[in-house]
């Protein structure tokens, strides 16, 4: 979920979510299936990242979010996978 409170343009919430959806799509061979939620808990500053669709923003949500879906990876019991498995 991406709150309007904490990215106030739709362009900007658009753009993180599809972030959020390209990055889940490289991790599903790895994650459990399950249905997982990425909640949005702090703003991106318009004064920082001042184009929604700038690189800066793109590579900073890129970023947190390959920490994200690394620590559900480490977090998930039991998951073993298989040489040759992508």
């Amino acid at each position: 979920m991406v709150a309007k409170r904490w990215a106030k343009r739709a362009v900007t919430r658009n753009a993180i979510k599809r972030q959020i959806y390209s990055l889940s799509a490289d991790f599903a061979a790895t994650l459990p299936v399950a249905a997982h939620v990425v909640r949005l808990r702090a703003a991106f500053d318009r004064q920082q990242f001042v184009s929604a669709t700038s690189e800066e923003l793109k590579m900073a949500v890129r970023q947190e979010l390959q920490q994200l879906f690394a620590r559900a990876v480490a977090r998930s019991p039991g998951l073993v996978l298989k040489e040759g498995t992508p």
